[in-house]
């Protein structure tokens, strides 16, 4: 198989999905106890392909290409843990996130874990849901390397996942890790009633600050006005499907959210704002997030505390 992926959640089985139609493909996961039953309970009501192998053996996979579909916060610990296994091969990571240890993005960790890779980001707006009913679906690659850009695209493009290629591997990661931050924020907003207009000014305000922070980290701009910035805001800043803009919602009500489920943003946020305070950049609703994800701020004081900042030019 020339493809696997890695990490069996609701993101990598679509991946795997997609990618069955081209033929066949390895999907890795620790609990692989449901696919005899063909169906991943995180992604219901889909069927896996016959060309679609689970397996929690690493062993049985020889896979060149690995897309490395694992949570932001987890991926750390599975690159230390199989560095000798993973290194040499061509690591796609499909995480949207700052890993909180070391703040950094997880290109850097799989670089510095596995340092004879060839290290790749697939990122943009999409939901695993519509990838793996073959809804049409655009997509960053992002591969400092262009021939193995090239490679990548022709390999990972299916008949309705298409991929567009870039070199800015800054860029690309961190759009897709920052846009989970405003996400939560603009789910904040509707959640506690302020309305349609605040959200847009949520997103607005908070995209400016993903530029900021991003072009400091050496990202183009041209990067976080495409698909894996700006395209993938929109699509996390109106939608229930994302599970950022949901847990925004349950913030912004006072509500529990559901327990166990990943949200990328929460931790992104603490790390953002670690980072960005390092870099004396100004991030407040990055700020704003990371403080009522700790329960630092309650969200009655959350606008007070966005609306009384100085006055300036936009």
């Amino acid at each position: 198989m020339s493809v696997s992926v890695i990490g069996a959640g609701a993101f990598g089985t679509a991946l795997a999905v997609s990618l069955a139609s081209k033929g066949q493909v390895a999907l890795w996961g620790r609990d692989t106890g449901w696919a005899r039953e063909r169906e991943n309970p995180r992604l219901p009501g889909v069927r896996l392909p016959a060309g679609l192998q689970v397996t929690a053996r690493l062993e049985k996979i020889d896979s060149e290409t690995l897309l490395l579909a694992l949570p932001a916060q987890v991926l750390g610990g599975f690159l230390t843990e199989h560095a000798d296994w993973l290194d040499g091969r061509r690591l796609v990571n499909c995480a949207k996130g700052i890993d909180l240890a070391t703040l950094t993005g997880p290109s850097a960790l799989i670089a510095a874990a596995c340092p004879k890779a060839t290290v790749a980001v697939l990122t943009g707006p999409s939901f695993a849901t519509d990838i793996a009913r073959g809804l049409p679906t655009a997509l960053t690659l992002a591969c400092a390397d262009p021939q193995a850009a090239e490679a990548l695209q022709t390999d990972l493009t299916t008949a309705s996942l298409r991929l567009y290629r870039t070199t800015d591997v800054a860029g690309a990661e961190l759009g897709g890790a920052l846009k989970n931050i405003i996400a939560i924020a603009a789910g904040a907003a509707i959640g506690a009633g302020y309305g349609d207009s605040a959200r847009a000014s949520v997103v607005t305000r908070g995209f400016a600050e993903m530029q900021r922070l991003a072009s400091a980290l050496g990202a183009r701009p041209e990067t976080l006005n495409g698909l894996s910035g700006l395209g993938d805001l929109v699509l996390t800043c109106t939608s229930e499907q994302s599970r950022n803009f949901r847990y925004g919602l349950a913030l912004g009500a006072g509500r529990p959210f559901a327990q166990g489920t990943t949200v990328e943003g929460a931790a992104t946020a603490r790390a953002v704002s670690s980072l960005a305070r390092q870099k004396g950049i100004e991030m407040p609703i990055s700020d704003l997030v990371a403080g009522l994800a700790e329960g630092r701020i309650a969200m009655k004081h959350a606008l007070n505390l966005l609306l009384n900042r100085p006055l300036k030019e936009e």
